[in-house]
């Protein structure tokens, strides 16, 4: 870090008092933030976007820095790039939230990238209103019975290697969250969409989240479903997965809990509570047809309406505890190294 930048972190050091700390609920044991900025919209804090607050951030950085987001709407596509490392993200709670309407190709469109390992976020909404809004405005000029063409529009998109999200929300309809690669872990967010809204080839668990299906067929087509996931593990060997544990699942549009993104996905949702818009199906293999034999798609101790599986895909899989232990223990799935618990504490 050069003398200036280390000059900024001792000024901007002082002005951390105006952020205000709450106890953290979720870890205690964590590592020591260096410095913290603020990112006031207004105009009172050190930045206005949250991109000017993560340009400014160190390159190579190997010591913690808060970015603490105030209460705003900002609207921005913001990205964290590889060499910007041990950054914690900080919002206000539901009041803080970062969007925008990238479209398409989900390359280049996320409101929110991180590329870089060591990533924590809390307390901030990542929404993507493209297909939101494109929906309000159809509703008002298309025929009732009329199929919206639903673009992917990812509301985040994470390819570091151990990055953390507390109370988060994540909003869009197509690729909300778009979990590449990496182990990630996710506790108490908000995370809604209609159509494989958390996807990806990532190696994540998902505790005490509430997983939102929200319908993006109107008229008579409204019974059609979505799908909740769409993971993409690629071979038996492949260690990716998407775990979710004592989860809520519901919403106001029908869905699968899963279909195959290749050939050897894997989902397990582990005593979660499931709503009566899951269908019967539960699971649907995509273009893998033929193949379902190598999928892991699992159930274990839910309940809830949708949690009914006398009429699930006879592929579903029903794992021993021996099976079920190693993919449902946070230690022992993601967290070997102790990675989360070496984060700083988020509030």
């Amino acid at each position: 870090m050069s003398t200036l930048a280390l000059l900024l972190v001792l000024v901007l050091t002082c002005s951390a008092s105006s952020a205000q700390r709450v106890q953290s609920k979720f870890h205690t044991d964590s590592a020591t933030v260096s410095v913290t900025v603020i990112v006031d919209r207004f105009g009172s804090g050190n930045f206005t976007t949250v991109q000017q607050a993560i340009d400014w951030a160190p390159t190579n950085n190997n010591q913690w820095i808060r970015i603490h987001v105030k209460a705003g709407t900002y609207t921005e596509q913001v990205s964290i790039p590889q060499n910007k490392p041990y950054i914690l993200l900080e919002g206000e709670g539901r009041k803080t939230i970062i969007q925008s309407g990238g479209h398409g190709s989900v390359r280049g469109t996320s409101t929110f990238t991180v590329n870089a390992d060591n990533f924590v976020a809390s307390r901030i909404t990542f929404k993507n209103t493209y297909n939101v809004n494109k929906l309000i405005a159809r509703d008002q000029d298309a025929a009732p019975n009329a199929r919206p063409h639903i673009e992917r529009a990812p509301a985040v998109m994470i390819w570091g290697d151990k990055a953390s999200f507390y109370a988060c929300g994540f909003v869009s309809l197509q690729d909300t969250l778009s979990d590449m690669q990496g182990r990630h872990y996710f506790n108490d967010c908000y995370i809604e969409g209609a159509v494989d809204f958390i996807w990806g080839f990532g190696q994540s668990i998902y505790e005490h989240c509430h997983i939102y299906s929200t319908h993006a067929f109107r008229g008579r087509l409204r019974g059609l479903a979505g799908y909740i996931t769409a993971q993409g593990r690629l071979s038996s060997n492949d260690s990716s997965g998407f775990v979710f544990k004592y989860c809520i699942v519901n919403g106001d549009g029908n869905t699968y809990l899963g279909r195959a993104y290749r050939a050897y996905s894997r989902v397990i949702f582990f005593k979660s509570k499931l709503g009566g818009n899951v269908v019967p199906e539960g699971w649907n293999a995509g273009k893998f047809v033929g193949e379902e034999f190598q999928f892991t798609y699992a159930e274990e101790g839910c309940y809830g309406p949708g949690s009914n599986n006398s009429n699930r895909v006879k592929w579903m899989k029903t794992l021993n505890q021996r099976e079920l232990a190693p993919l449902v223990s946070r230690h022992r799935f993601i967290d070997r190294d102790g990675w989360i618990k070496a984060q700083p504490s988020p509030s």
